[in-house]
């Protein structure tokens, strides 16, 4: 089951909501436990008792921990959570790369049988959340969790499961215990949802259905223009798919009472890989950073160790996205482009004009993507040979004006959409609408700010006062504000009603 569905938002999220406030506040935490393993049992059933095992050995961990620590066993709780840990990537390592290193040792002349597991939705996910859990308790980052309900929901929450954002314990370990549910929360929350499914849906899928065109042509025989017009299709259809599904989690935490941290921040406006990489999947970048950079010694202990800190963050990295070697060289690009920025290469970016800084930054991400999308390496260059001329190939061809014309408005619509142009546009909408007003808007007042990427805030109300000029503006902007987000969800509903194209791209992580 997926966000982006008509059996989640009008079936299951509408049934769960109307269970979670008609209960007491104490057992508001188990309805969403046992709802969320209805959830993730909706696709993986049998695998839920392998997240109820990966939840029970965390919760034991964290108990024994904490109480090895209260006894000053400092040594003991060490075992405890290096055994915490052990079982965590053991569990990933079994069901996500086995096979591939099965099938590595193969290609070398052996005959070792594959398991053939399938792959648990969302494992990479919800393991590497429990696993902060019992290093927070172990460091005294977090309180340790004694109610097995509430750990339960904080590693099952449906909003957070499939595709992150990864919550960390200790950024939430409090909304566990207390959060306040309110009106305010509960709209921003779903106006952030149908920004999120706007994005997936109507841009998204949309732009997928020519990167499948172009990646299902020989790859070798692609014109130069048709290669850029295929992997530029591909750059946003990631971006606004694993941005639209985080923007759907967001907003569905809100409407439950949480906060989490958003997950990207334009990152295609970035003017160096290091920045593109604070502003993409944030979520996991701060998880490597806390849990393995910073504990390896992080920026602390001279230039060669940091540079021994990127490779081994980044080459993790990369095998989280996949068991496949194309994740591996993907995460070594990038950890090779970091430590060429950290070397000398970042002090210049900072002085060189922006567009040249920006366009060094989109073209090395555009080409990462290429390494992302394939698992062949064969692939991979027969597709980078096609972007550069270098098959022999002409530079375009009668297909490439004919793909090129009609998908020119949406690549200029996803160009807009992926700036913060829109943003900046309707802050200055709101500020002429707040002078004719010579007030706060409604639109301030009852929706909060625009969400950015699924981060927005939620304004204390405010008298309105009842001028006809005032009134006549904050009617406008209501319209506006509203309107936006109903049309939007309005024309998703409408594609998903006639689609049979709604693919998500990060199921397979």
């Amino acid at each position: 089951m997926v966000f982006s569905s008509l059996l989640f938002m009008f079936r299951f999220l509408p049934v769960v909501l109307l269970l979670y406030f008609i209960v007491p506040r104490k057992f508001r935490n188990a309805v969403l436990f046992f709802t969320s393993l209805i959830f993730y049992a909706w696709g993986e059933p049998k695998y839920v008792f392998l997240m109820l095992f990966s939840i029970t050995v965390n919760y034991v961990s964290g108990l024994m921990i904490h109480r090895l620590q209260k006894d000053d066993r400092n040594k003991q709780a060490r075992y405890f959570l290096i055994g915490a840990v052990a079982v965590n990537l053991l569990l990933l390592g079994i069901f996500k790369y086995t096979d591939f290193i099965l099938g590595s040792i193969n290609s070398l002349g052996a005959e070792i049988p594959l398991l053939k597991l399938a792959l648990p939705i969302g494992i990479s996910f919800y393991t590497f959340q429990a696993m902060s859990y019992t290093i927070d308790v172990y460091r005294h980052d977090a309180e340790v969790e004694r109610n097995f309900i509430s750990f339960g929901a904080y590693v099952t929450l449906f909003p957070q499961l499939i595709a992150g954002p990864i919550v960390q314990f200790k950024t939430i370990a409090k909304q566990l215990k207390t959060r306040k549910e309110t009106s305010d929360e509960f709209v921003c929350g779903l106006n952030t949802f149908m920004v999120g499914l706007g994005k997936k849906v109507l841009l998204a899928n949309n732009i997928g259905v020519l990167w499948d065109t172009v990646s299902g042509m020989p790859l070798g025989e692609l014109p130069v223009l048709t290669a850029w017009i295929g992997i530029l299709a591909y750059t946003f259809q990631i971006y606004f798919d694993f941005s639209g599904y985080s923007d759907m989690a967001i907003g569905l935490g809100h409407m439950f009472g949480f906060r989490f941290l958003k997950n990207f921040d334009y990152p295609y406006t970035s003017k160096s890989i290091t920045e593109f990489w604070r502003r993409w999947h944030i979520s996991l970048g701060t998880w490597f950073r806390d849990y393995v950079y910073i504990p390896l010694g992080g920026n602390r202990k001279g230039l060669s160790k940091q540079l021994r800190n990127i490779a081994i963050v980044w080459l993790l990295t990369g095998i989280w996205h996949g068991a496949s070697w194309n994740f591996l060289m993907w995460g070594a690009y990038f950890g090779v482009l970091l430590m060429v920025e950290k070397l000398f290469l970042l002090k210049y970016l900072k002085k060189a004009p922006a567009f040249i800084s920006w366009f060094y930054t989109i073209f090395l991400v555009i080409i990462s993507w290429v390494i992302f999308a394939f698992d062949q390496s064969s692939s991979i260059f027969l597709y980078l040979k096609s972007l550069f001329g270098l098959n022999g190939n002409a530079l375009f061809d009668s297909q490439s004006i004919y793909l090129l014309y009609n998908n020119a408005v949406l690549l200029a619509v996803l160009i807009f959409a992926s700036s913060k142009l829109p943003c900046r546009l309707a802050a200055r909408l709101i500020a002429w609408l707040d002078t004719k007003a010579g007030q706060k808007t409604l639109l301030a007042e009852v929706i909060g700010e625009i969400p950015q990427d699924g981060e927005f805030s939620v304004p204390a109300p405010r008298k309105v006062r009842r001028s006809a000029s005032s009134m006549a503006c904050s009617a406008a902007s209501f319209l506006l504000c509203n309107g936006f987000y109903i049309i939007i969800f309005l024309l998703s509903i409408a594609y998903l009603v006639d689609a049979t194209y709604n693919p998500f791209l990060y199921f397979r992580f």
